[in-house]
């Protein structure tokens, strides 16, 4: 029995140990370690990792974060590289997803703020800045790549039946 408290014990006092909870000021002091420079106004710290800009916008209230890094405007792409980064979004670019938003491509991640280690937004920062830089080459944020078609293959459109 006593050898079964002590298991419980070391097991609730192990786990708060390494539950998580992120804060705005966690975040921040994470980012600046990460960062070439740092700049903040309110919910949002835009930072720079080498020529890379990325911008980290949280909502404590509603425990969600996300890191962004703007890419290219949309009018200056063709539609095989819009192609290109949806299927990069299921193979390739992993934690991180290609989005289009105000007329520009973006590489974006987004997770609950409170539940984020410290390890996962070094790896989170570093997946965006990747998928923006391979944007256009390998459209990836890591070395890993899902098995399947990865690439786009042109195939020919059905034909549309008209009723008589």
């Amino acid at each position: 029995m006593r050898l079964f408290l002590a298991i419980i014990f070391i097991f609730l006092t192990t786990s708060s140990v390494i539950s998580q909870e992120m804060t705005a000021d966690k975040l921040l002091a994470i980012l600046q370690q990460e960062s070439d420079t740092l700049k903040t106004n309110g919910n949002t710290y835009q930072f720079l990792v080498e020529d890379v800009m990325l911008i980290c916008v949280f909502d404590e209230n509603a425990n969600r974060m996300r890191i962004i890094s703007p890419i290219i405007e949309r009018d200056k792409l063709g539609e095989e590289e819009l192609l290109n980064a949806l299927v990069a979004n299921f193979h390739s670019a992993l934690d991180v997803k290609y989005a289009l938003s105000d007329e520009i491509i973006w590489s974006v991640f987004t997770h609950p703020l409170k539940e984020l280690s410290e390890g996962q937004i070094i790896d989170a920062v570093k997946q965006v800045y990747t998928a923006a830089k391979t944007f256009g080459g390998s459209y990836s944020s890591t070395n890993l790549v899902f098995p399947g078609n990865t690439k786009k293959k042109e195939k020919t459109l059905p034909k549309v039946l008209k009723k008589t």
